[in-house]
């Protein structure tokens, strides 16, 4: 990671406006098509969650600001963000998990199905590992199909950002899912977001 040096930050004075905010959180939820990323999960057997959260991470990590985050009193930007997905047990209860990102798509759905196993063989809510910055939180709610979307506000200083995918569902021969997006304003705007989108539909498109 990199340290960032506030006073000649290019986001100082928004940064600064932001930081002392109750909640300097914004939020937005798009539609992505991702009637290409489905086909191509269920042809080759692959998990399309694993497919779609893959594409994220992947695009995720070009966008610089989505990857900048408040440790202590300093800024800092990761080299590499990973995912902090929140997976469910059979008896429909969740634990928190923490899969590290890799580049191919085997490696990183084989993560995920670690993290599964762990959480369902455990009652705990949170990973073994130490509280980690370098990541997002997500959530997938594949029997929701939602156009809105909050996060919860722990009233802590908080700067991981936050998504949470709904049910995918076809209008006018499309697969449509909404993903909404948190950031924290004092490090990304939704010109960050943006380019965040078209990059995350760029990857969904790939066969």
């Amino acid at each position: 990671m990199k340290h960032i040096d506030i006073n000649t930050w290019n986001r100082k004075l928004v940064f600064e406006h932001f930081k002392g905010f109750a909640d300097p959180y914004f939020a937005i939820t798009i539609p992505f098509d991702v009637t290409i990323a489905y086909k191509s999960a269920k042809t080759n057997n692959y998990s399309f969650f694993g497919r779609y959260l893959h594409d994220c991470m992947k695009a995720l990590n070009t966008i610089e600001n989505l990857k900048i985050r408040i440790l202590d009193e300093s800024i800092v930007a990761y080299n590499v963000i990973h995912t902090s997905v929140t997976l469910m047990r059979p008896d429909k209860t969740f634990g928190f998990s923490f899969v590290k990102f890799d580049e191919n798509l085997d490696v990183f759905i084989s993560n995920i199905g670690k993290e599964q196993e762990r959480i369902n063989n455990s009652v705990e809510l949170y990973p073994p590992e130490e509280y980690r910055l370098d990541c997002i939180h997500c959530s997938a709610l594949p029997w929701l199909n939602f156009s809105g979307h909050k996060e919860p506000v722990s009233g802590q200083k908080d700067s991981v950002p936050k998504l949470a995918f709904s049910k995918a569902i076809e209008i006018e021969g499309k697969l449509i899912m909404n993903v909404a997006i948190n950031a924290n304003h004092a490090l990304a705007d939704g010109y960050h977001v943006s380019l965040f989108s078209e990059k995350f539909q760029e990857y969904l498109n790939h066969k």
